[in-house]
């Protein structure tokens, strides 16, 4: 098992050009096209497990990362004093369908807080769950931002923010205090200096991290298994975070979602987060084991497929060892 290297720039070094062999689509007996695949399976020490690709690619990992920019949600007691349920904690860190229950949840926690819809930032977009979006025309209803998939990461932040006396009309700049407390919880927990990670801005507007795909793996090892191994105000934060997740499935995804399906069909001992342009993040709870997947095209329609071989990948190995 090899030890993750502390430097970025080192570790994307090691990585010779090597041709590795794609995902083949094929239609009939011929090829239709192709995909390369990206992977990293590291422990929640620190140890690369298994590979294929290139795992230190430098990857943003979009909304893969949504678990830990929830962090400060929980550890500067936000969640506490608006008495945050599960489930809203579960809606923090989704990209959410639409769906009914998503948008009324993300109403009640602005209730909570005081604000009105229009204090998110996320902008708005149609849902992916279609029955909302048919209600919406039928109704002859304008699209608002609760219908954003992220508007659930964002009155999160937007509830942190009123707790800690902060400006609400900037919470989505890198120099706010929000945007600091995330970057300095993934620095410490995925192990690469913030003055290492490249940002960039999300589809919704707020920061976004770039890291070696094996640091990814590792952040969502911890998330999965975090005591004695991160400190403990965010293993304490990367639990309740976890938990929720699992327990509200539905929240993270929605309605014939991989995520939602996965920690569902897993009870527990699976959490799963998807990111935009073919990312999927999965850590195995018992094992404290993290998965980083990355298809170098960004096609997202294989990604599901892929996480099946590289899940049956890692089975088959652990069982050789």
């Amino acid at each position: 098992m090899e030890k993750l290297v502390g430097s970025v720039q080192s570790e994307v070094a090691l990585v010779e050009k090597e041709t590795f062999a794609p995902i083949l689509v094929y239609r009939g007996e011929h090829i239709e096209s192709t995909h390369q695949l990206h992977v990293a399976v590291v422990n929640n020490e620190g140890e690369l497990l298994y590979s294929y690709g290139n795992p230190s690619r430098l990857t943003f990992p979009r909304s893969s990362m949504k678990p830990f920019q929830a962090i400060p949600l929980i550890e500067t007691g936000t969640a506490d004093r608006f008495q945050y349920s599960p489930a809203e904690i579960s809606l923090s860190c989704a990209s959410h369908s639409g769906e009914v229950f998503h948008r009324e949840a993300v109403l009640t926690i602005l209730n909570k807080i005081g604000l009105e819809e229009e204090a998110l930032q996320c902008g708005t977009h149609i849902p992916r769950d279609m029955e909302s979006y048919k209600q919406l025309i039928r109704e002859g209803k304008e699209l608002t931002p609760v219908f954003s998939n992220c508007s659930g990461k964002h009155s999160g932040m937007l509830a942190t923010a009123v707790h800690m006396n902060e400006d609400v009309l900037t919470y989505r700049e890198i120099d706010h205090p929000i945007q600091q407390r995330i970057l300095e919880a993934i620095e410490s927990i995925c192990e690469v200096p913030k003055e290492q990670i490249q940002l960039s801005v999300d589809g919704c507007g707020v920061p976004v991290h770039q890291l070696p795909l094996t640091h990814v793996a590792l952040g969502f090892a911890r998330l999965a298994k975090p005591n004695g191994v991160v400190e403990a105000n965010h293993a304490a934060a990367l639990e309740r975070i976890r938990n929720a997740m699992v327990q509200y499935p539905e929240m993270v995804g929605g309605t014939d979602r991989f995520d939602t399906d996965l920690m569902r069909v897993f009870t527990g001992r699976v959490v799963a987060k998807a990111g935009a342009e073919a990312v999927q993040c999965i850590g195995l709870v018992e094992e404290g084991i993290g998965i980083a997947l990355k298809v170098e095209d960004g096609c997202q329609g294989h990604k599901c497929c892929s996480n099946g071989s590289v899940k049956t990948a890692w089975t088959w190995r652990r069982a050789s060892i």
